[in-house]
C-alpha cells in the first residue's frame, strides 16, 4: 500500500469513527467557551472557526461565549490605566467598563464572527444587551474577617452577575442556521451594562438551552489529581469532593462553579478541554477516546 493509500483510509477510518457521534448530535445544541490560547495562536484560532462551521454543518448547533481579559488588559496598559483584580474578578469603575465593551463587543467578537464567516459559516456577533439576551446586576463580593462581625462587602464597579437568559434570542438564532458568539457583557434593568464572567455566561447559556454538552476550552490538559492524573468520568458529588480536599484550586473555582452549575441544573455533559491542541472541540465530539476532563450528570 502506498503511503497516498495509506493516508487516505485512514482518513476513511476517522469519518467512520465519527459517523455515530454525528448521528447522536443532530439537531443538539452545544455551548463553547472559547478562551486562554485557542483565541491568541493565529493557527488555533482558524482551526477553532473550521471546527465551529463543521459542526454546524453536520446538523450541530453550537453557541460560542468568548473570553478577552488579556486583550482588555493590553488595552487598558496602553492607555496608561492599571488593571487591579479581587478573587479573579476584574475590578471595573465606569472608564473600564467603556474599554471592556469596546474591546469585547467590537474588537474580539468582531473578529472571532469574521473567522468562521471567512470559512462558510453564518456568525452572528452579539453582546448581552442585544436582544436583550443577558440580564445582570452588579455584583457585590462578600468576605468575613476575623476583625470584624459582619462580612466585608467589596465594590467591584460593573461586575455583574446573570439574572436572566432570554432563549427565544438564541433558538431563533441556532435554528435559523446561524451561529451566535457572544460577548459576557450584561444589561441591567436600568439599562447599565455589566462585566460578566464568561465562564460563569457560558454555564448559564448551557442551563438555559438545556444543552447536551458544554465545553470549556482552557490551558490545562483537564482536572489533574494530586499526582498529576488526569481525571475524567466525575459526576458533580466526586468534583466537589475534589474542591473540599483542595485538589481543584483557586483558580479553577469559578469555572468548576459554573460546570457545577450546569451539569445540576440538567446540562448532560461538561468537558475541560486543552485548547492548545489543535481543533480539540472535534476530538472531543467526534472520538472514541475523546482529550480532557469529563464531567457528567447520573
Amino acid at each position: 500500500m502506498s503511503l497516498a493509500d495509506a493516508q487516505a483510509l485512514n482518513v476513511a477510518h476517522v469519518l467512520t469513527e465519527a459517523l455515530p457521534y454525528i448521528q447522536r448530535y443532530q439537531g443538539k445544541c452545544m455551548v463553547i467557551k472559547y478562551g486562554g490560547n485557542a483565541m491568541l495562536d493565529e493557527n488555533l484560532k482558524r482551526g477553532f472557526a473550521r471546527d465551529m462551521v463543521l459542526m454546524k454543518l453536520v446538523g450541530i448547533h453550537p453557541i460560542v461565549v468568548h473570553g478577552g481579559g488579556p486583550q482588555i488588559g493590553s488595552l487598558l496598559a496602553r492607555l496608561g490605566k492599571e488593571s487591579h483584580f479581587v478573587d479573579g474578578l476584574r475590578v471595573t469603575d465606569a472608564e473600564t467598563m467603556d474599554v471592556v465593551e469596546m474591546v469585547l463587543g467590537g474588537l474580539v467578537n468582531k473578529e472571532i464572527v469574521s473567522l468562521i464567516n471567512s470559512h462558510g459559516g453564518r456568525a452572528i456577533g452579539l453582546t448581552g444587551k442585544d436582544g436583550p439576551l443577558i440580564y445582570a446586576h452588579k455584583l457585590n463580593l462578600s468576605r468575613r474577617r476575623e476583625a470584624l462581625e459582619a462580612p466585608e462587602i467589596i465594590d467591584l464597579g460593573h461586575v455583574g452577575e446573570v439574572t436572566r437568559i432570554d432563549r427565544q434570542v438564541l433558538d431563533y438564532l441556532a435554528t435559523g442556521g446561524f451561529i451566535p458568539v457572544i460577548a459576557p457583557i450584561g444589561v441591567g434593568a436600568d439599562g447599565a451594562s455589566y462585566n460578566i464572567n464568561a465562564d460563569l455566561v457560558a454555564g448559564k447559556i448551557a442551563e438555559v438551552m438545556q444543552a447536551e454538552k458544554l465545553i470549556m476550552l482552557t490551558n490545562i490538559t483537564g482536572l489533574l489529581d494530586k499526582q498529576g492524573t488526569l481525571l475524567t468520568g466525575l459526576d458533580a458529588e466526586q468534583v466537589d469532593a475534589l474542591i473540599n480536599d483542595g485538589t481543584i484550586g483557586d483558580g479553577m473555582l469559578p469555572k468548576m462553579d459554573a460546570v457545577l452549575d450546569a451539569v445540576k441544573a440538567g446540562v448532560k455533559r461538561a468537558h475541560i478541554i486543552d485548547g492548545r491542541i489543535e481543533h480539540a472541540v472535534l476530538l472531543e465530539l467526534f472520538t472514541d477516546s475523546g482529550i480532557g476532563t469529563l464531567i457528567e450528570r447520573r
